[in-house]
């Protein structure tokens, strides 16, 4: 029988739709899973030396992909690295933006050009 690794459930988790990454982090919401005090770097700690491609990136920021690439486009979001035509951006990164938009939205500005 084959060993279930956390790499083999993240590579799997790649490959899912949105619509079924969204459902996999509603089982993990779920009352079943909440007695279990999951912390962050469990569960997302495989994805802290992860690049993310603009797609994936604009839904982990929660914004359009139009938006994301005006974010680029001014310097705001830099790629860590591309491969062949398509740009990655680190994890880092990303939650350093997401952490600055928050702090925008909190203050009462808007990030919007």
């Amino acid at each position: 029988m084959r060993q279930v690794t956390a790499e083999s459930v993240y590579e799997n988790f790649t490959q899912l739709e949105t619509d079924e990454r969204a459902k996999f982090f509603a089982l993990l919401a779920a009352p079943s899973a909440q007695d279990k005090n999951f912390s962050h770097d469990q569960v997302f700690g495989h994805l802290a030396k992860e690049e993310f491609t603009a797609q994936d990136a604009a839904e982990y920021l929660g914004i359009s992909i139009s938006t994301f690439r005006r974010h680029v486009a001014h310097g705001r979001i830099k790629a860590s690295s591309e491969m062949g035509r398509n740009q990655l951006f680190s994890t880092r990164d990303l939650k350093a933006f997401k952490r600055s938009l928050h702090n925008v939205k909190a203050s009462g500005m808007t990030a919007a050009d």
